[in-house]
């Protein structure tokens, strides 16, 4: 049976003006998004323990610790970037609400399958299928909004979008704090049960959310699609080389600052001769505490947007997110001063990333959006991929903190290439 044809996209002024196909759109993007943010996490807040495991050692300080984890947070981070150029690629040629679904599968049973992994190998290669349907999700979910939503609402509508993934953040450090207090000690494997749930649903979407208008009447206009390829030809080109570069550059110090924040409190709480069964429950705290500063931040985001730009408040928040960086590891910190003062600092900056939700599809034309979107947003995990594993060798024999120091030179060269950012959209053009 075919879904229902969706009314035309209404410039809406109030929320009750709003079509039940906006809100069904709305609805299913910001809970894709929210399951993206309780999956992504999870493995950080239980990297160190569940890697220990695995390579059946107890000794935290062993080198083949962190090489191994930072091997799977590379492999995560590269399926992410492959998956938002392979998913993008789908919703432009299959639909949005189409790939919207295969994207939630794909991560939601990989991540269930992660507890099942033997040895670190299967570990990665879980996570790194998993990643696939994570990048997918957020090119094809970014499209379906900035599709059917009223294009005066982006830069409130990109915050809420981006909240999804907090609040699914959230959502997985009390899981985790939960579980480690009432589990037995080892127990770190089944945090990724909860990752089926996702799974549900794709039952929801299929039968609510049709393909959005723009999309279906940009398909009848041509006779044939155009190719990835398109993206690196004409006046496009120039919009995918600096888009792609400022995310490269953001998205490297984000994930670097995210993942080895997290294995820097854990240096700081073990040297303090904090017992290893308190740390884990003290590091999902402070991650709370980020992660509730960055929905803050999301809004504070969206309101620079109203009144400079998007590419004005981009780069103000880019700045921002390095002089945090930069001040929370300058000098040694405490877990108190890290955790309770800088770190909500940071996490508020990283709201910048909201921005991207709806500023990057409406720049390409409708039949690349979201292969345009995937592609360069997801492209800065290839290089924050690489980086993870030099940090990784690095770091078992050098300091986490001083590594830090060098992710905030990467946040002001984000802020300084954000300022070539295009303006100019694609709203109109069918191809």
């Amino acid at each position: 049976m075919s879904s229902p044809q969706p009314a035309p996209v209404r410039e809406a002024t109030h929320l009750r003006e709003l079509t039940p196909h906006q809100w069904k759109s709305g609805i299913a993007a910001w809970l894709g998004w929210m399951f993206d943010g309780l999956e992504l996490h999870l493995y950080t807040l239980v990297a160190g323990p569940l890697v220990m495991q695995l390579l059946h050692t107890t000794d935290a300080a062993n080198p083949e610790v962190n090489e191994k984890k930072a091997y799977i947070q590379a492999a995560f981070l590269i399926g992410w970037a492959l998956g938002g150029a392979f998913f993008g690629r789908l919703g432009d040629l299959l639909g949005r609400s189409r790939a919207l679904m295969l994207t939630i599968l794909t991560y939601a049973l990989c991540t269930g399958l992660c507890s099942f992994a033997q040895t670190w190998w299967q570990l990665m290669i879980f996570r790194f299928i998993a990643a696939l349907g994570i990048g997918g999700e957020w090119a094809v979910g970014a499209s379906l909004l900035a599709e059917t939503w009223p294009k005066a609402w982006r830069p409130w509508m990109a915050a809420v979008l981006q909240t999804g993934v907090n609040v699914g953040v959230l959502a997985g450090a009390v899981f985790v704090g939960l579980l480690m207090a009432y589990m037995p000690e080892g127990s770190e494997r089944w945090v990724f049960l909860i990752g089926v749930l996702p799974a549900l649903l794709v039952f929801w979407i299929r039968k609510h959310v049709p393909e959005p208008a723009t999309w279906r009447q940009a398909g009848e206009t041509v006779e044939k699609k155009p190719g990835a390829i398109a993206l690196f030809q004409g006046s496009v080109r120039s919009t995918t080389l600096r888009t792609t570069l400022v995310c490269a550059l953001g998205l490297s110090a984000w994930w670097l600052y995210l993942f080895w924040q997290t294995q820097h409190l854990r240096t700081v709480l073990t040297a303090a001769k904090m017992p290893a069964a308190e740390v884990t429950g003290f590091v999902s705290a402070a991650f709370f505490a980020f992660n509730a500063a960055s929905v803050v931040g999301n809004f504070g985001a969206a309101w620079l947007a109203r009144r400079l730009g998007n590419r004005r408040a981009i780069v103000l928040m880019f700045v921002g997110l390095g002089v945090a960086i930069f001040g929370a590891y300058v000098v040694p910190r405490d877990f108190g001063a890290l955790a309770w003062a800088w770190l909500p600092v940071g996490g508020f900056f990283g709201g910048v990333f909201g921005l991207f939700t709806m500023y990057l599809p409406p720049l390409f034309p409708t039949l690349l959006r979201t292969t345009g979107a995937g592609f360069c947003y997801n492209i800065g995990r290839i290089a924050a991929a690489v980086a993870s594993i030099v940090f990784g060798l690095v770091a078992p024999v050098g300091d986490f903190r001083q590594a830090l120091l060098w992710v905030s030179t990467l946040a002001a060269a984000a802020a300084l290439a954000s300022w070539w950012l295009p303006e100019r959209t694609h709203e109109n053009e069918a191809t």
